[in-house]
């Protein structure tokens, strides 16, 4: 099993790959782009391969890109104070040595795309020596191929890309985990760790994990704080209403699982939007529906939590 910080302990064999990879890239000097779901620890990858590479020593700054697109601008860029003149350097400037994390790089606004390629091409005329690791939870090649997405700027990060796997689909690294984050949680609070029941387990490895291990971290964290006794039951796990999207292990004859109506609408909805790159006109044509229905239904799922209706742009 492989284990350092809290979201890298597992050993499922696409965790202990991802794992693996981000170590030998850490020693490189190269662009590393890290895709994966919210929570499934897009941020602690990008803080190891930081830890373990050799500017260890140098600043570890995280750009959110989903802000206001000027300010975006400004923060990697740098901008002039207009009260009093002076300037304000960029994280690309203030970095130097060090590393910066460009989260949510899909969504720059579309020019500044193709500026940011440009100036990432010029670093070293300016004597900077800057490791950039891109985050998202989208599908950039689909991005690239819908004009949504500058197609050098994603070539320029792609060569080194880390894929996370959601966290349901990690088997037994739940139970992993659940347990480091309620044993910290007792050392971090001077208390005894208290162990799960069978039927606990199973609850906690059956729910879907939309928010992936920090939703985990949250419920676990929340279990121990409320408990009186030294076992944690099934009913000292307060979970949300969402369940798996598979709970069921009887397959039909096409190899599909079993799984109510309305989750099933949403699965299709879901992969609609995906094979149209997020283009709802596109994906409304697919499912037969009229636009306005699917937009009611998008805003549905967005106000459930969930986590790709969520982030849909």
């Amino acid at each position: 099993m492989f284990a350092s910080k809290e979201s890298l302990i597992g050993n499922h064999p696409k965790f202990v790959k991802a794992v693996e990879f981000a170590n030998n890239v850490a020693v490189t000097k190269a662009p590393v782009l890290i895709v994966g779901e919210s929570g499934s620890g897009k941020k602690t990858f990008s803080q190891f391969i930081h830890d373990n590479s050799a500017r260890k020593e140098g600043s570890f700054h995280v750009v959110n890109c989903n802000a206001d697109a000027k300010a975006v601008e400004n923060e990697i860029l740098g901008h002039r104070d207009e009260a009093t003149g002076s300037f304000n350097k960029g994280v690309l400037e203030r970095a130097n040595m060090g590393t910066v994390v460009l989260e949510n790089i899909d969504a720059l606004e579309d020019k500044f795309q193709k500026r940011l390629f440009n100036i990432l091409q010029e670093l070293s005329d300016y004597d900077l020596d800057v490791r950039i690791v891109a985050t998202t939870s989208k599908n950039l090649s689909k991005y690239v191929g819908a004009g949504r997405f500058y197609r050098a700027l994603y070539t320029h990060f792609s060569g080194s890309q880390i894929n996370l796997i959601p966290l349901r689909e990690r088997g037994s690294d739940i139970e992993t985990l659940a347990n480091h984050f309620v044993a910290a949680w007792a050392s971090e609070n001077n208390k005894e760790a208290a162990a799960l029941s069978e039927e606990a387990k199973t609850k906690i490895t059956s729910f879907y994990w939309a928010h992936n291990v920090n939703e985990l971290k949250a419920v676990m964290e929340n279990t121990m704080a409320n408990l009186t006794t030294d076992l944690i039951d099934v009913n000292a796990i307060e979970l949300g209403e969402r369940k798996a999207e598979v709970t069921s292990s009887d397959n039909d004859e096409d190899g599909f699982k079993l799984m109510s109506l309305k989750e099933a609408e949403r699965v299709l909805i879901r992969k609609a939007l995906i094979h149209t790159s997020e283009n709802r006109t596109q994906a409304a044509k697919i499912l037969g529906v009229s636009i306005r229905t699917l937009r009611n239904k998008i805003n549905e799922y967005r106000n459930n939590g969930n986590n790709y209706f969520v982030n849909l742009r």
